[in-house]
């Protein structure tokens, strides 16, 4: 038998109480223990289950009941559905090539200093990694701490850029705004107070210039007279 009978037991339970199957039979069909199927007959099992009638969901049809009921020893054969119900496809975990597994301390190392948001899930979806080596490049007792050095996983090939701002949103999500009142009160790059000190020193020289240009015009005038 190919496919795969619904729900067994309340079956059996219908084939005892509607059919003059034998046990085996039945057993067969259902995929039953003949034991388990006599004490269904005897009350010793499947109490309170409702029998299902297997005729009425078309997973066996009545011609070959009534060859199973002429012939004990003929075994039944389940139905081909006609409803094909798709398998559910568990999730592979993520595979990286050889010539880059090498490479995934370097960019768990990048996305724990630029990306601290991220949770340890995140990471491992996205370089295909374990906790335990991202929990050892955090707390710094990775076998090979001294030689990694930073690398973007995007430019590494180990993720696309598009699974990465994913995450990263993912990761955001929820988490408090900065206030625009406390972003301006904070250090301004150094390029911007480097020019302002700049402009403020060519004011202060002009002033100097200036002032004693006209002191000396002053000192001049006085000597004349």
């Amino acid at each position: 038998m190919s496919e795969m009978l619904l729900m067994p037991k309340a079956t059996a339970v219908w084939l005892v109480d509607n059919t003059s199957l034998t046990f085996d039979q039945i057993a067969t069909f259902c995929r039953l223990h003949p034991l388990e199927v006599k004490a269904i007959a005897d009350g010793e099992n499947a109490q309170g289950i409702r029998g299902m009638d297997p005729i009425t969901n078309g997973q066996l049809s009545r011609d070959e009941l009534e060859r199973g009921q002429k012939d004990p020893n003929y075994k039944l054969k389940v139905s081909v559905s006609k409803v094909v119900v798709p398998t559910v496809k568990r999730r592979a975990p993520r595979y990286t090539p050889v010539s880059k597994r090498q490479d995934r301390p370097n960019a768990i190392r990048w996305l724990l200093r630029n990306h601290p948001e991220l949770k340890d899930s995140q990471i491992i979806r996205l370089v295909g990694t374990t906790k335990t080596t991202i929990e050892s490049i955090r707390e710094g007792t990775h076998w090979n701490t001294a030689n990694l050095t930073p690398m973007d996983p995007v430019t590494l090939g180990l993720c696309t850029q598009i699974a990465l701002d994913m995450e990263v949103q993912k990761a955001n999500k929820g988490r408090p705004q900065p206030d625009p009142e406390v972003e301006s009160q904070t250090l301004q790059p150094a390029s911007e107070t480097q020019n302002a000190a700049d402009d403020e020193y060519d004011i202060r020289k002009r002033e100097d210039v200036d002032a004693a240009s006209v002191f000396s015009k002053f000192s001049g005038k006085s000597e004349d007279e």
